[in-house]
């Protein structure tokens, strides 16, 4: 692991004590989770080993890809999921996992979980303007609504268009915070 986000785990161990850094593919756990989301998803959401990064009970569950992730790259990822770590904190497991699972539906029409993933992936935009630039930033709308629109979170907030606006402020926000600095 390189400087930045060695230095960026320390200060979440800092915050968050029993923080720690796990693989996906060491626990059972996990690896339920996978399938049960194959399913739920018909097949469509395969990728929750192999790809995605999962904050549960206060651990970063990982999966093997994280070993060669850049040093910015695992940084912004970090960034992405201390948000979660400090959603966690504020609302408790039980009260999150509710709030992530159910309103208004599991699938399809998920606002709660989109709410808790709007407040991150706000981080995940944030974090790369500051390491890359606008530009590379402004490179993330596509994925992020893809992300939001489509299976990979069980299509928790279907409106590409209401995603995209949000983005676009996001977005717009940090451009008025730069010209304002610069």
């Amino acid at each position: 692991m390189t400087a930045r986000a060695e230095s960026f785990i320390d200060e979440m161990k800092e915050e968050f004590p029993t923080f720690e850094i796990l693989k996906k593919r060491d626990s059972t756990m996990q690896r339920a989770i996978h399938h049960a989301l194959v399913l739920l998803t018909l097949g469509r959401m395969r990728t929750y080993l192999t790809q995605y990064h999962t904050v549960l009970f206060g651990k970063l569950w990982v999966p093997d890809s994280f070993d060669t992730m850049s040093d910015a790259d695992r940084y912004i990822l970090l960034r992405h999921e201390r948000v979660h770590l400090r959603q966690r904190k504020r609302m408790g497991d039980i009260p999150m996992a509710f709030v992530y699972l159910i309103p208004f539906f599991p699938l399809g029409l998920a606002y709660g979980r989109a709410r808790i993933e709007w407040e991150a992936y706000a981080e995940t935009i944030r974090a790369t303007y500051e390491v890359f630039g606008l530009p590379h930033a402004k490179l993330l709308r596509k994925h992020i609504v893809d992300r939001f629109a489509g299976p990979d979170y069980g299509w928790m907030w279907p409106f590409r268009r209401a995603v995209g606006r949000w983005f676009d402020d996001v977005i717009a926000d940090l451009a008025a915070e730069s010209a304002s600095q610069g």
